[in-house]
C-alpha cells in the first residue's frame, strides 16, 4: 500500500495536495487500482483519497450538466442523459456502479491493453468537456482531447455537458459476464445536424471517430481506431466488429 495518505476534504485542498501529480495515485473508487496495487504491478508513493474531497454530485446550470469526478457510475443510471445511462448501466455489477466513479472510469487503465472504462464513448459523441488542475493549472477542454493528451499530472474535477437533445445509438460488445470489461463500445449522437461518433474499449483511450462523422460509412471508423490486443480480445476481432457495431448504432439513430 502507499506509503502516505492524503485526504483532502474539499475541491481546493485536492488540487493543493496534487501538486502537479509526481509521485501521487489518485483513489477515487479503487475498483481498478486497488487490483494493481494488490498485484504489485503499481506501486505509488502517496495516495490521494478523494471520497471526501466533495468533488461529488450531479447539477443543471442553465443548459449545462455538471458531473463530479467523484460521483458514483451508479448515480448516472437513469439520469440526465439517457446514452450516458445506457452505458453506466454495463459497468460491472451494482455492487461496482455504487464504488466506481465518473472521473476513475473516464481516466481507467490497467496494464496494457485497451481503455478499460465505459464512460468514454458516450462523452465523447454528446461533446462533453473535463475540468482539470495540475501541471499548467486549470483547465477546460473536450474529452476526447484531454484523453489524447499528456493526462500525466492532470487531476479531473468535474465533467460538463450540453443539456441533450439530439437523437443518439449505442452498441456495446462484450462477454457474458457482469464484470467483463468491453471488448468495445460504439456511441453516436446527432443535434442540429451534426454527427458525433465516440469509441472507447477498443485501444489505449476513447477517440472520437471523425471520418466516420463525416462519412458516415462505418468501415471508415478505422482510420481513427487502432485497435489493440489484450486479455479481453484480439486487435483483429475488434478490427473486425468495429464497422459492425458503428452501422447497428446509426441505424438506431435513424430509426429513433
Amino acid at each position: 500500500m502507499p506509503a502516505e495518505a492524503l485526504v483532502p476534504t474539499s475541491a481546493e485542498e485536492a488540487a493543493r495536495l496534487y501538486g502537479d501529480g509526481e509521485g501521487v495515485v489518485v483513489f477515487a473508487g479503487g475498483t481498478i487500482l486497488l487490483p494493481e496495487i494488490s498485484a504489485g504491478r503499481l506501486k505509488p508513493e502517496r495516495a490521494l483519497m478523494l471520497h471526501k474531497s466533495g468533488l461529488d454530485g450531479i447539477s443543471t446550470d442553465g443548459g449545462t450538466i455538471r458531473i463530479g469526478a467523484m460521483t458514483p457510475v451508479s448515480a448516472l443510471v437513469g439520469g440526465p442523459s439517457e446514452l450516458i445511462s445506457r452505458f453506466a448501466e454495463n459497468v460491472g455489477d451494482g455492487e461496482v456502479r455504487r464504488s466506481a466513479t465518473v472521473g476513475g472510469n473516464l481516466c481507467a487503465t490497467a496494464g496494457v491493453g485497451a481503455q478499460r472504462g465505459d464512460l468514454g464513448a458516450p462523452l465523447i459523441a454528446l461533446g462533453a468537456r473535463v475540468r482539470s488542475t495540475g501541471k499548467g493549472g486549470e483547465r477546460t477542454e473536450p474529452v476526447e482531447d484531454f484523453l489524447a493528451g499528456d493526462r500525466s499530472g492532470r487531476l479531473v474535477l468535474e465533467v460538463e455537458l450540453d443539456a441533450p437533445s439530439g437523437k443518439w445509438g449505442a452498441e456495446t460488445l462484450r462477454r457474458r459476464h457482469a464484470h467483463s470489461y468491453a471488448i468495445a463500445n460504439v456511441a453516436v449522437a446527432s443535434n442540429g445536424g451534426g454527427l458525433r461518433i465516440g469509441v472507447s474499449g477498443v485501444g489505449p483511450t476513447a477517440v472520437r471517430a471523425r471520418a466516420a462523422e463525416q462519412s458516415r460509412n462505418p468501415d471508415d471508423v478505422l482510420r481513427d481506431v487502432e485497435p489493440v490486443d489484450d486479455a479481453v480480445a484480439s486487435a483483429e476481432y475488434r478490427r473486425k466488429m468495429l464497422p459492425v457495431l458503428l452501422r447497428r448504432a446509426l441505424d438506431q439513430l435513424e430509426t429513433a
